[in-house]
């Protein structure tokens, strides 16, 4: 870099040039003053080549240069196009191959953190800070810091006098960006505010800010979309999350491949694979994963006596139907259908795959029943497909397997209630009642047989190769750290080491839950050689036996997914063509 030569300076002042001080402003060697017009130049300023050209839209390139812009401590890289900055650029740093074009006021503030080290209060709105945002928060990192706070210590706080503008960068129509760090690669077209907020970028995907959009206090990670009106504030958006079409979220953390438009959430924790699409649907106070919100869909954490500090969670893979309204504290267990305005606070998560339907006051449960809809076999088989997050940035773990411990060890204690409810009524009883729920007696001996098949599903999944890669039994509690599955002593050993500082980083964090996700298979082949012999068998004797109801049972299931199907055929709006190409995927 170089100062600008005497003869430079009255050729850029005959070009509507003016500066501060022209001693303080610096050049490339290849600076020639044709690249510059109508600049005001205030502090320090140092313009790298402009001798290329750059990518403004796809196959349309410009020749780089600075023109019709107020700069004031602004470093800028190498074959960049600045033009038409209306109101001003100030302190920052912009990287090579960018493109700024009709914004109006890009500066930071001395001491700005970007967004990272605030904290927000998830599931309790009216509680305490529980999670604390910052650039390596993941699914995981986040559950362990909502369940034990110690966790909150491995955040990171980034704190800088200058903004960042990543090489690769499109920043087109922006009004303002105050206290900004943006990724290389990412573009922010047409938005009206950003302040106080990162937004990441990784080796092969940048991020999209799109029009209309205000985004605060607030972190974007690679590969995410937040775009069409949006507003988001203290939020995380996680990997590859899209957020649009108005969608209004504070206080919320989205991790890998959520899809949100149209409504709004508020303290909702929203693990892999939450979805909600329409308008009047919110999300508050709960924890989803793997979840999909019906239309009109909303819950309620404000019981008007204490404030809104009520919260709940639907279990990975749950859905709530048009118009399902849940009065919170509830857990509904994994894989489960919430219909009506369920009012009594059920706590099912023992119960999975039911349906959990409100009538009047009344909560009726149908436990079990899920497992044979034609809709959690697509679920459990199109998540692996639409994990479209950018190969260099997939740091939320996500486990898909079907069916898991985690779903199982409910499975085992949903059995063991619904048998245990029918001994204790009398044999003509008609309703159970259990936890806030009604169930009838022909659901809950439906129930007990469901439960019993998705035990023999599970072994069919864990031996169906009749190899066993370890003889452990381990029958101990599993966790599902939104998406990650895991036993719960391995929970327990990184929980032990955060607090005693042997794990001190979210990258040494992030190492440990790696291998333990690594780890799996060993671990779902000891508990379900626990599960064999809780069953009532021997996997050294019996193996066999085990092994061919396991086979019988997917047969079952099979069957009763494919009946469904063709259930929905008949209803006339599935093409002849579409249910048998649908059937030959069902094996």
């Amino acid at each position: 870099m170089r100062e600008l030569t005497v003869n430079e300076i009255a050729q850029l002042e005959e070009r509507g040039c003016w500066a501060e001080d022209w001693s303080d402003i610096l050049v490339d060697e290849s600076f020639v003053p044709s690249q510059m017009a109508n600049v005001q130049l205030y502090g320090h300023v140092e313009v790298g080549s402009l001798s290329g050209s750059v990518e403004v839209e796809e196959g349309f390139r410009r020749r780089c240069c600075v023109r019709n812009a107020t700069l004031r401590n602004v470093v800028i890289g190498d074959d960049c196009l600045i033009e038409n900055a209306r109101g001003y650029i100030s302190n920052q740093q912009i990287g090579d191959r960018c493109y700024i074009a009709n914004v109006g006021v890009i500066t930071c503030q001395e001491g700005s953190t970007f967004g990272s080290g605030n904290t927000i209060a998830v599931l309790n709105e009216g509680g305490d800070g529980n999670v604390v945002l910052f650039e390596g928060l993941t699914a995981q990192l986040a559950w362990l810091m909502v369940n034990f706070p110690e966790a909150k210590q491995l955040a990171r706080e980034t704190v800088s006098d200058w903004g960042s503008i990543g090489s690769g960068c499109r920043i087109v129509g922006v009004k303002e960006m105050t206290g900004v760090k943006i990724g290389e690669g990412c573009e922010v077209q047409g938005s009206s505010r950003l302040s106080n907020c990162t937004v990441m970028s990784s080796d092969d995907a940048g991020t999209l800010i799109g029009a209309d959009v205000i985004i605060e206090n607030s972190i974007v990670a690679a590969g995410a979309s937040v775009t069409d009106g949006a507003k988001v504030d203290n939020c995380f958006v996680g990997e590859s999350v899209h957020i649009g079409k108005g969608f209004s979220a504070e206080a919320s953390l989205f991790f890998a491949n959520s899809y949100m438009d149209n409504g709004e959430a508020c303290a909702a924790f929203c693990g892999p694979f939450a979805t909600s699409h329409h308008k009047s649907t919110l999300l508050i106070g709960g924890a989803f994963s793997f979840y999909n919100a019906g239309s009109g869909t909303n819950q309620s954490n404000h019981a008007y006596k204490m404030g809104p500090i009520h919260w709940g969670t639907l279990d990975r893979g749950s859905k709530t139907a048009s118009g399902s309204h849940i009065l919170w504290p509830a857990h509904v267990g994994s894989f489960s259908m919430v219909m009506g305005k369920v009012q009594t606070h059920p706590q099912v998560q023992k119960l999975p795959f039911s349906y959990v339907i409100a009538e009047g006051r009344d909560t009726w449960l149908v436990p079990g029943i899920n497992i044979r809809t034609v809709g959690t076999w697509r679920d459990v088989n199109k998540w692996p497909k639409r994990d479209v997050r950018p190969l260099s940035a997939r740091n939320d773990l996500i486990n898909f397997a079907f069916p898991n411990p985690y779903i199982i060890q409910s499975v085992l204690e949903g059995k063991e209630i619904l048998t245990n409810l029918q001994k204790k009524y009398p044999e003509d009883t008609e309703v159970y009642e259990y936890h806030g729920c009604k169930i009838k007696q022909l659901s809950l001996i439906k129930g007990i047989q469901y439960y019993d098949m998705i035990i023999k599903l599970f072994l069919h999944h864990c031996f169906q190769k009749n190899t066993s890669e370890t003889d452990e039994t381990n029958g101990g509690r599993w966790v599902d750290m939104m998406g990650l599955l895991a036993p719960k002593s391995e929970l327990d050993s990184v929980v032990r080491d955060i607090k005693s500082g042997a794990i001190s980083s979210a990258d040494e964090l992030k190492d440990v839950l790696q291998q333990i996700h690594q780890n799996y298979k060993q671990h779902e082949q000891a508990y379900a050689n626990f599960v064999m012999q809780n069953c009532g068998g021997n996997m050294f004797i019996d193996r066999d036996h085990w092994m061919r109801e396991a086979e019988e049972a997917y047969a079952r299931w099979l069957k009763m997914v494919k009946d469904d199907a063709e259930k929905e055929h008949q209803m006339g709006d599935v093409e002849d063509e579409q249910l048998r190409d649908f059937l030959t995927t069902i094996k």
